[in-house]
């Protein structure tokens, strides 16, 4: 035996089950839905593969393709880009047939566009044959968030081989050069938005709408899960915000302060010093100005006005209102009420004690 058939042959022995190739292909289709099943495996000239845009930084690994060459019987089909004859998955099967001489090979076809083939040429060599580096994977992973920024962290990550925690990392570090939408798609295909609270209010403006709709319809409008329209239903039954505390952003109110809980700056800790009950009016009004559905409907900006007028409130005044308050906006709006209640309910304590200490005055004092 040839020192070189010696060495493939010994290098084939540490090659693990699970690196060798499948028996069959193994196409990721729940991550391809619109791509079509592969064509029945034919004879395939090798001149006429074309070998670029493998995930591979340092291409084919020669020991491995040697190795591969020493195996006994036929290998698995290769995958192939029909439009352009690119190898998707299986170059080192294309460089083991190349050493043992043979000109054809069996391959399967695939239609599908060109961004799509190195998602599927990823998500193969993740699966089987010799693993990608982890900086194959990184590097995948940025290209993938090119091609597909509306993916979710998981579902690259899925395809990648990485953590959905490791892609968020990519994604920030990249923040500049990659969009950003406010949605993303899910391994499952539904689209979520990206903060989770933004889905809650829409859900609670929804069901404030129409209580009867049903939560399956809520949860495929909202883009949220059925558990969670069910949650956001249940807190606004309560008269809860439909936003837990822990999704609000930055600078949303908390039920209990009307604060995000977060610590307070050097300049607002006069904020503490406030009564009991007492509500944070300018950060609210501020938070309700820029909130779309306020600020672009008639009856929204009917509610803006009328929470800027000073005025002495009767039944009939609120009744008016009522029925124009967005189901997201309701808990801040009743932070507000019971907090000019308190208020004016201070103001006639005041008063009242002073008109009695008046009338307990000895006359002609």
């Amino acid at each position: 035996m040839s020192p070189n058939r010696q060495k493939a042959v010994s290098v084939r022995q540490k090659i693990p089950a699970h690196r060798m190739p499948p028996p069959q292909e193994a196409l990721p289709a729940q991550a391809f839905p619109a791509i079509s099943a592969p064509s029945p495996p034919v004879s395939v000239d090798i001149s006429s593969l074309v070998s670029a845009g493998s995930p591979r930084l340092l291409g084919v690994n020669q020991e491995h393709a040697e190795a591969l060459a020493e195996i006994d019987g036929n290998l698995p089909p290769i995958l192939i880009q029909r439009s352009t004859m690119r190898v998707i998955d299986g170059m080192h099967r294309v460089d083991a047939a190349r050493i043992r001489g043979e000109e054809k090979i069996c391959a399967q076809f695939v239609d599908c566009a060109d961004d799509e083939a190195f998602l599927m040429a990823v998500a193969a060599n993740i699966k089987h044959g010799l693993p990608l580096t982890l900086a194959d994977r990184r590097t995948a992973a940025l290209r993938i968030i090119q091609l597909r920024p509306e993916a979710s962290d998981r579902w690259i990550g899925k395809i990648a081989g990485l953590a959905d925690k490791t892609i968020a990392a990519i994604r920030r570090s990249e923040a500049g050069s990659i969009p950003q939408p406010d949605r993303r798609v899910g391994r499952d295909g539904r689209v979520r938005p990206l903060n989770a609270a933004e889905g809650r209010r829409v859900a609670g403006d929804l069901l404030t709408a129409n209580p009867s709709i049903p939560l399956h319809q809520v949860a495929q409008d909202a883009g949220i899960s059925l558990r969670t329209a069910r949650d956001v239903q249940n807190r606004i039954q309560r008269g809860m915000d439909p936003v837990p505390p822990k999704l609000r952003l930055p600078d949303d109110v908390s039920p209990q302060s009307g604060r995000s809980g977060q610590a307070a700056p050097e300049s607002s800790r006069a904020d503490a010093k406030r009564p009991a009950g007492e509500v944070d009016f300018e950060s609210v009004l501020h938070r309700f100005k820029q909130d779309p559905s306020l600020r672009y409907t008639e009856t929204g900006r009917i509610f803006l006005r009328w929470l800027h007028s000073p005025r002495l409130l009767k039944a009939s005044d609120w009744k008016e209102i009522v029925d124009f308050i967005p189901s997201h906006c309701a808990h801040d709006t009743i932070l507000i009420a019971r907090s000019c209640a308190l208020s004016w309910l201070a103001l006639a304590d005041e008063l009242d004690g002073r008109c009695k200490r008046m009338n307990n005055l000895p006359q002609g004092l």
